[in-house]
């Protein structure tokens, strides 16, 4: 989710950007869909694996246990009504998938130190449970906090971003995501992303392609926003992870006859493209 600079122009709040990145775009068609619509059984067995980093005050425990997730609608922040998603809460600064029973992957300029590790809670199941919900609560027990950053990386010279970090106790009621361990993902294959465009509840977002492989990453015509960053990049076909989302183009852009900002649409082939870490640079899960 972001880029190497931030658009200051941008009026989303700065809980969904992480600073020095910039956010992404739309690629021909907006191929987003919440968890419900998707028919692809497979995609949504992966979403139950994706979690969204929130602040702990964003986090509203009732009396029956059961967590409600506090947030702006994107139209509150200044998206104008007409945007896809634009009453739904946003809540999450970025996205994170499992990869062990205990251990969380997401990108390095999520989280940076132990202050962010302390600050954050890390949230299964925040999706939308039913169409026209505008706020998602959860259940107690999906929501885990970060222990410790067992590694990260976030370098210019390489471009490297990612942090692999252990959550307090083990995730025993969803599975554990495969990833890739040799080799590499192809120019041309089909991939799908799953995680929390905008801070918004999980969405799906597949009909994308590899566009070129360098040296730490890859990069491919995702639809992905600020807020996504840490979303696990999956192969289409196989439902293996290839790598993180950490960097694209300009997201939204303003629209002076609404009023309001939009998403910035390219078509499929243009743009910078939407940069993927390689899930093969963490040592430890090698």
């Amino acid at each position: 989710m972001k880029k190497i600079l931030i658009l200051l122009s941008l009026t989303l709040s700065t809980a969904l950007m992480a600073s020095n990145t910039q956010i992404k775009v739309i690629y021909g068609d907006d191929d987003r869909v919440d968890v419900i619509d998707s028919d692809n059984a497979m995609y949504v067995e992966l979403a139950m694996s994706t979690a969204a980093m929130i602040p702990s005050n964003s986090l509203r425990t009732s009396t029956n246990g059961e967590i409600t997730i506090a947030g702006s609608s994107l139209e509150d922040r200044g998206m104008c009504a007409s945007e896809r998603f634009s009453e739904q809460t946003t809540a999450a600064n970025c996205s994170g998938f499992l990869v062990g029973e205990d251990l969380l992957v997401t990108a390095g300029h999520c989280i940076k130190s132990s202050s962010d590790c302390a600050n954050y809670q890390w949230v299964f199941d925040y999706r939308i449970e039913n169409q026209g919900d505008s706020s998602v609560t959860v259940a107690e027990t999906s929501v885990y906090s970060c222990n410790k950053i067992i590694s990260r990386e976030l370098t210019r010279s390489d471009m490297n971003d990612y942090a692999l970090i252990q959550l307090d106790r083990k995730v025993t009621d969803r599975r554990v995501l495969d990833y890739r361990k040799k080799g590499k993902i192809s120019k041309g294959e089909k991939l799908v992303v799953i995680g929390h465009p905008s801070g918004l509840p999980t969405k799906i977002a597949d009909g994308s392609t590899v566009r070129s492989l360098k040296g730490k990453y890859f990069v491919a015509d995702l639809d992905t926003y600020g807020g996504n960053s840490g979303s696990a990049v999956f192969n289409a076909k196989t439902g293996v992870v290839e790598g993180i989302l950490v960097r694209g183009e300009t997201d939204y852009v303003y629209d002076s006859r609404q009023g309001c900002r939009v998403s910035n649409v390219v078509s499929q082939n243009s743009g910078r493209g939407e940069d993927v870490t390689f899930i093969q640079n963490i040592a430890e899960l090698q």
